[in-house]
């Protein structure tokens, strides 16, 4: 099967987060069965920002046994990246079936010309939060004429879509009010256990790390909670003292770094801080495999990665129950849920984590069980696959009809 996947972003960005990661695994999984598979994308490579683009990246690349295909973006807003190549491109190619993921991206407005263009079938899939994610509301002025102006553009992709992916069924539920359920087909999202495999532990000793440490892993973006966070560390930092026990913040800066830095100098904490920017992969990787614990107190996640790549190394999660995060892990089984918001919850949540190392363990065996049986890139992807070859066969019998 020739399959077209598309995405914002790919490798080597792994800072743009979950997206790029599950096209990669689905690329990986595929390829692995004699399909051919190219991932159609920007030559995003993030350096220091997201918006550093680079024409220095091949415009195509062999990785294991799949293809990026790379076109320049000319110019960008947010996280909106115009490359106009890419449509060009893909007009040229044979493709039997196009899957994207996040429908907000110029990306996935491309992935539908080309379906109605062909007449090929369009898998699509958000992982973005369609109409839930708090910047819709909270964006200045000119973003939310942009998000207006988006809304033809968005009706047009799901409308050309001929099945949607949804995580969980929070985003179904958020997709039921564009489009009837017999389209909708419920995958959850899958970890790659192979990916996660550290030859040279270099962490601690690079960052000055000697104490157990607690791991916040995320874009430094308000909708992430740190702000939350950061009062909770305040809120125990006696018990922390006692405990002898660092907090790491580690991620990329979206426009909360600076007010994040000067929170923690106002609340007198950053002794009890270690910040980490731009981490690279097998950084990020490490500190899942040396933390106690993770603490993730975000106002909103769609179908969150971060918690589930924590629980490869048995690792459990504080995180809150906003959004689809229930709906992603399980409290009380491998994490500890509490309202959003509520710092004196999260902080109390770290002091019962850290004075119980058999809860630790025991939340932490249950994650990496439900890696093992439902939240892996194999089940993910034969289920994708399967999908695949149904919309193909349907597809086919209605224009031969």
């Amino acid at each position: 099967m020739k399959i077209a996947l598309c995405c914002p972003a790919s490798l080597p960005a792994t800072q743009f987060g979950g997206i790029l990661f599950l096209c990669v695994d689905l690329a990986r999984e595929f390829s692995k069965k004699d399909n051919k598979v190219t991932i159609y994308t920007t030559d995003l490579n993030f350096a220091n920002n997201p918006k550093t683009f680079s024409k220095k990246l091949a415009r195509e690349e062999k990785i294991e046994n799949f293809l990026i295909k790379r076109t320049h973006v000319w110019f960008s807003f947010a996280l909106y990246y115009i490359n106009f190549g890419m449509y060009f491109q893909m007009m040229k190619e044979e493709i039997d079936i196009l899957h994207t993921v996040g429908i907000r991206s110029f990306q996935s407005f491309v992935a539908a010309l080309v379906s109605k263009k062909k007449k090929i079938p369009l898998i699509i899939a958000d992982q973005g939060g369609l109409t839930t994610h708090p910047e819709l509301k909270e964006a200045g002025i000119i973003k939310k004429i942009l998000y207006k102006l988006q809304k033809p553009i968005l009706k047009f992709i799901i409308n050309q879509s001929t099945k949607i992916i949804v995580a969980n069924e929070y985003e179904k539920k958020i997709f039921l009010e564009f489009t009837n359920e017999s389209k909708i087909e419920v995958i959850k999202n899958g970890i790659n256990l192979e990916q996660f495999k550290i030859e040279n532990k270099i962490l601690r000793e690079k960052f000055e790390i000697n104490e157990s440490f607690i791991l916040f892993l995320g874009r430094f973006n308000k909708v992430k909670g740190i702000d939350v966070l950061l009062l909770a560390i305040n809120h125990i930092k006696k018990k922390i003292i006692e405990k002898n026990i660092k907090i790491v913040i580690m991620g990329e800066d979206f426009g909360y770094q600076e007010e994040m830095l000067q929170m923690i100098k106002d609340l007198k904490i950053n002794k009890l801080i270690k910040v980490i920017k731009n981490p690279s992969r097998e950084e990020v990787i490490e500190a899942y495999q040396e933390c106690e614990f993770l603490v993730l107190p975000s106002r909103w996640e769609l179908s969150p990665l971060t918690p589930l790549e924590g629980f490869t190394f048995k690792k459990p999660v504080i995180s809150t129950n906003a959004h689809g995060i229930p709906y992603t892990i399980k409290n009380n089984i491998n994490c500890i849920l509490v309202e959003p918001e509520n710092h004196e919850k999260i902080g109390d949540a770290m002091i019962d984590l850290i004075n119980d190392k058999s809860k630790i363990q025991k939340l932490g065996e249950n994650g990496f069980n439900q890696i093992k049986t439902e939240c892996n890139s194999k089940i993910m992807a034969e289920k994708v696959f399967e999908l695949y070859k149904k919309t193909l066969n349907e597809f086919n019998k209605d224009n031969n009809k």
